[in-house]
């Protein structure tokens, strides 16, 4: 590593100097029991979301860019091969991404995927050979940024997307990762921070292979500042409370105090039961209930009322992000309610099967989904994000009515998923890809991560194929 003398780093003053402080600072092998448990049973998740994406025409696309390109390598791809780490970075975070599968943090006025910065840490850490409680505490650090910025500086209603947040987040877990003492740590958030403020126009409209990419794009962003400034490029430290930083600019004042409860932030995350965007959750459980309880046809149904809470039906019941009744892909299946309870209502399950384009422009959905109204309740919405409730009538021909009503479902922070419950959901993604003993030796690895390295994780990551 080039040595070199960081200006405006003799000591701690502006807010990204203490967050460096505070990230440098976390000792790996002092995180709490449940807090690592936490981690490991969110790798476990977002892994067999990245092997069951394997495949997918845009993460079949990025593959061979990215082989195109080639690059040093150090960091292993999910599926076999390796390159440089910023190059990792963004592929396997796309593949953690791609199925819209993995967790979510939800904050009144923001929701994120936290897992999203894995693909980040897990290429840090391997190209610096770590040992995987170094892989566990970048990660816990990750979801510690991105939480807590999201709960104090929400973006979204200002018109930008959660990988703003996220770009101070990714690069953290990197710096971490990579070993930097806290002035390089700090260069590293304040450039990947500066320069990665992204639209919501991801996420509202007429959807695109982007809204699953975002994120990926900043963590390659993230990890190639964390980079940067492990060779001596630094950047502007007063990024957040500076003349035109992230405060000014976009967020508005805020304060945070980065005490090590933060890094207990990865407990208060929640975990997709479905494979549906996060505000659906509830929703899908119950129309799944319903359906089983009482042998549902979708000819049998004249309509389908649910009440909900405010940002589900911005987001994806046809609020300010768009209408959600044009549903011809899987970027917009995935974030329309109206799709998502029809799709289950007829199915009885919601997997990546359900995202099939050949399953999304049937007739029996695309008929159903239109009867499909979605309707915000101030009562609910004062719940969220506490709860996930969602209020659900089905009108069936002849006029008989069906109801239901969900305040959380079966993975959402208040009831959380255990190990066991983690390690069936990753077996049904990864099965298709990986064999038994593949799957059965990925899952002993992560359970044992404190004490394993991770080039052994990676070496396992190699074999899944497409």
């Amino acid at each position: 590593m080039t040595t070199v003398t960081l200006p405006g780093s003799a000591r701690a003053t502006t807010e990204v100097q203490r967050l460096a402080q505070f990230v440098q600072g976390v000792n790996a092998g002092a995180l709490a029991e449940s807090t690592r448990t936490a981690v490991k049973v969110r790798i476990l998740d977002a892994l067999g979301c990245a092997i069951g994406a394997l495949g997918a025409p845009p993460l079949r696309a990025m593959r061979e860019l990215v082989e195109h390109l080639g690059g040093t390598p150090t960091a292993t791809l999910i599926g076999g091969g390796s390159t440089s780490p910023d190059r990792a970075a963004l592929y396997n975070g796309a593949l953690v991404r791609y199925l819209d599968f993995n967790d979510a943090f939800l904050a009144k006025h923001e929701t994120c995927h936290p897992s999203d910065n894995l693909g980040v840490v897990l290429a840090a850490a391997e190209h610096v050979r770590a040992g995987g409680e170094r892989l566990i505490a970048a990660l816990a650090i990750a979801y510690a940024v991105q939480c807590r910025l999201s709960e104090v500086a929400p973006v979204r209603d200002k018109g930008f997307d959660h990988t703003t947040q996220g770009a101070y987040a990714a690069v953290a877990g990197a710096a971490y990762a990579l070993g930097l003492d806290w002035q390089r740590s700090a260069h590293a958030i304040a450039i990947s921070g500066t320069a990665n403020n992204a639209l919501r126009v991801t996420r509202t409209g007429r959807l695109s292979n982007w809204k699953g990419l975002a994120y990926p794009y900043t963590g390659m962003n993230g990890m190639f500042a964390a980079l940067l400034a492990e060779h001596g490029i630094t950047g502007p430290l007063e990024v957040f409370e500076g003349n035109k930083g992230f405060m000014d600019a976009i967020a508005g004042h805020f304060t945070i105090a980065w005490t090590p409860d933060a890094l207990r932030s990865v407990e208060r995350t929640s975990i997709k039961r479905f494979n549906a965007e996060i505000h659906s959750q509830s929703a899908v459980e119950g129309i799944l209930e319903l359906r089983q309880e009482h042998g549902l046809k979708g000819e049998d149904v004249e309509s389908i009322e649910l009440a909900t809470f405010d940002v589900a039906h911005k987001i994806i019941g046809g609020g300010e992000e768009g209408e959600k009744h044009t549903v011809t892909t899987k970027e917009e299946a995935d974030h329309s309610l109206p799709y998502m309870l029809a799709v289950a209502l007829l199915d009885g399950e919601l997997t990546p099967r359900q995202y099939l384009p050949e399953r999304i422009v049937r007739d029996d959905v695309q008929r159903l989904l239109r009867r499909v109204r979605i309707a915000p309740d101030p009562a609910l919405s004062a719940k969220f994000p506490a709860l996930m409730p969602a209020h659900l009538t089905i009108t069936l021909s002849g006029g008989r009515t069906l109801s239901i009503a969900k305040d959380d479902y079966a993975g959402y922070a208040t009831r959380p998923m255990r190990w066991e419950q983690a390690v069936e959901k990753f077996n049904i993604l990864a099965a298709p890809h990986a064999d038994e003993a593949i799957r059965g030796q990925i899952i002993g690895v992560v359970q044992d991560l404190e004490r394993r390295r991770v080039g052994e994780l990676t070496a396992l990551l190699r074999n899944p194929k497409e």
